[in-house]
């Protein structure tokens, strides 16, 4: 009787999560390109957003868009009985802080938080940038609407923020517009520091910066790839936890590495027409986004973007030469495309909003055994179904297999050979909705 009872837990237990969720789907199909084209353009007509732009005036300048944003999201809390606290997050950055900071600026980021009902000091972020520039960073008062660049990305915030503000969450979700990225990365900054100091546990942040063009300067047309940036392994790690990679693996495992590995999967379960691309960089080759300050405090952060991009669109004058268009203009955005990304992340940020603490302290062991032994910590929480570990050929990108071991803190797989695969622990709730893979960080001594 009893191993009749444990095949039937194993097997309506497997059932379970194998399964979709219709509510993905639902919030898929709530994303709107229309509101995402109407902010998209409110923002451009701005003139200009650049740091150092206008802050009195209504309408031009980043105080104009700023307010403007702000504005958006106690709109949407109001239509969800209040349920975004909203705010201005500030830093004063003084003249010569770099060569970009010409004069004293406050960088003011607009932040909409939607508390979580179960874990409220649990955070997964999504974030786009308000600035804009033209080809001169210093230059503040010439038209730059910034459509792409980074009208898109604040565009999808709001849009997300508008969607999953219907649904509730166990882990808080933070919509957050930053400031200063062309100028030094300054909001992401000062946002990670405000984080410290509140000791917000940060799951993730789900950096969008340009996801509105398809058309490359390569002259690639491409409505469906889209790139996700993550840096390998944290930059606050300690010497021994470095040295221990030597000898154990994880050179392509850090906490970043598995959040776009989440992104992948998930989008690959319930949007198969997209192609995630998962670049084993933390930005592209020599540049940066504001997920990196995140990155530089020990959080996990990637950067979600198109996959073609169109230099002569990026931090140009506004101008044409040689029938050439030059300009982050408008009618250079592909509204379907940014919709299809706004998707992408509404539906991993109510993945992770909906889905339990991972395990802590997983650690394993096996070695010169012809098994597998895995332990880890348990989470307190009467809705977790139980643990997945995940395992996966050394060279291969994702996690290709799995086993549901039930709700305990410990398992042998047996027959499977340490030196051979990289492992991973999730927790899975009863909903089915699935943490983020932990990498085992210590090493089981028995």
């Amino acid at each position: 009787m009893k191993i009749y009872t444990t095949f039937l837990f194993l097997f309506f237990s497997t059932f379970l999560i194998s399964q979709t969720d219709t509510k993905i789907y639902d919030i898929i199909n709530a994303v709107s390109k229309e509101r995402i084209k109407n902010d998209i353009t409110t923002l451009a007509n701005f003139g200009t957003r650049h740091t150092l732009s206008d802050t009195t005036s209504n309408t031009r300048g980043i105080g104009a868009a700023r307010r403007w944003i702000k504005s958006q999201f106690e709109s949407i809390s109001k239509n969800c009985n209040n349920c975004l606290e909203v705010f201005y997050q500030k830093d004063l950055v003084k003249k010569g802080a770099n060569k970009r900071i010409t004069s004293n600026v406050w960088v003011v980021n607009v932040v909409a938080i939607q508390k979580g009902t179960k874990y409220p000091n649990r955070f997964i972020i999504m974030s786009g940038d308000i600035d804009s520039r033209v080809s001169d960073p210093n230059d503040f008062s010439s038209d730059s609407p910034g459509a792409n660049d980074n009208a898109s990305g604040m565009a999808g915030t709001l849009e997300a923020a508008r969607v999953l503000s219907n649904y509730s969450f166990e882990n808080s979700i933070i919509y957050t517009g930053l400031s200063g990225e062309e100028q030094g990365l300054f909001g992401g900054k000062g946002l990670a520091a405000y984080a410290k100091e509140k000791e917000w546990d940060i799951i993730g942040v789900i950096n969008n910066d340009m996801i509105g063009n398809i058309k490359g300067v390569d002259g690639v047309i491409d409505n469906r790839t889209f790139r996700i940036f993550s840096e390998p392994t944290p930059p606050t790690e300690t010497e021994k936890q470095r040295k221990s990679r030597r000898f154990y693996g994880g050179e392509v495992d850090g906490i970043s590495r598995q959040l776009a590995r989440y992104i992948h999967k998930t989008v690959k379960t319930y949007m198969p027409e997209m192609n995630p691309m998962m670049i084993y960089r933390l930005d592209r080759f020599g540049r940066g986004g504001h997920h990196r300050p995140f990155n530089d405090a020990g959080y996990a952060g990637v950067r979600i973007m198109e996959a073609h991009e169109n230099y002569t669109q990026q931090h140009q004058d506004i101008r044409e030469e040689n029938n050439i268009k030059y300009g982050d203009i408008v009618e250079h955005v592909n509204f379907e495309y940014a919709t299809k990304l706004t998707a992408v992340n509404a539906i991993n940020l109510a993945s992770i909003a909906w889905a339990p603490p991972a395990p802590t302290k997983v650690q394993i062991g096996g070695i010169v055994e012809p098994s597998v032994k895995l332990k880890w910590t348990k989470t307190n929480d009467p809705s977790i179904l139980g643990y997945n570990i995940y395992w996966r050929d050394t060279t291969s990108p994702t996690w290709d297999h799995h086993r549901f071991v039930g709700n305990v803190n410990n398992f042998i797989l047996n027959g499977i050979v340490i030196d051979n695969f990289f492992f991973g622990v999730t927790a899975i709730s009863k909903n089915g909705f699935e943490s983020p893979v932990v990498f085992p960080s210590e090493i089981l001594r028995e």
